[in-house]
């Protein structure tokens, strides 16, 4: 499935850009999404593109207490779309 997610975050593009490269997609998303492309929108917004093999475990990765944890010290906010191809 394709997906969008818009996040706003209170903490620096940079700290962001390590915690969702290394951490997110380095190790808790690794086995179900297959590609990913991700997008400075300013210094606290960033879009992601992705594309998830396993929709269910991805969702249970967001729910994590490690997700979680960072989303509350950083004031992480996501807004998740489904995207469908338009031929």
């Amino acid at each position: 499935m394709n997906t969008l997610i818009i996040s706003t975050f209170s903490c620096t593009f940079e700290e962001f850009e390590k915690e969702i490269t290394e951490n997110f997609f380095g190790c808790l998303v690794k086995d179900y999404v297959s590609d990913y492309e991700f997008v400075k929108v300013n210094d606290h917004k960033a879009h992601t593109l992705i594309h998830i093999t396993d929709m269910d475990e991805f969702g249970a990765s967001l729910e994590s207490d490690e997700a979680k944890e960072f989303d509350k010290r950083n004031n992480c906010k996501d807004v998740v779309y489904s995207l469908d191809l338009i031929e």
